[in-house]
């Protein structure tokens, strides 16, 4: 069994920047896709940002410039570093591990970006 720990959500001005963290703990063998998805109210999920285990990034278009996924294999841990934040992007954000052959969800942390 894997377990994924979030950290770095908040409240935050607009322009404002935050990081996210999420490690994964547990029988890990091999780590392949990481990725941040996040859900505002009333809206569909959508990713963010995913990053392979060859190192491979994509992003959603309306975060490219302002955010920045990284992870550090050794820690088994993914990052998402936030500029610029808008209020769009105020959502539940939550980090997706692929390893060993199955899928695993953070439980989320609430990004809110308000004056």
């Amino acid at each position: 069994q894997v377990q994924l720990m979030e950290s770095g959500g908040g409240l935050v001005q607009p322009g404002g920047s935050l990081r996210l963290s999420c490690q994964a703990s547990g029988i890990i063998f091999r780590i392949d896709d990481m990725a941040w998805y996040r859900q505002a109210p009333g809206n569909h999920p959508e990713r963010v940002a995913n990053i392979n285990s060859d190192g491979h990034i994509s992003y959603l278009d309306s975060v490219k410039g302002r955010f920045t996924i990284s992870r550090d294999s050794g820690k088994h841990t993914v990052y998402l570093q936030m500029h610029g934040l808008k209020p769009e992007d105020t959502a539940v954000y939550k980090c997706y591990v692929f390893t060993n052959h199955l899928g695993y969800w953070g439980q989320g942390t609430q990004v809110t970006v308000s004056s």
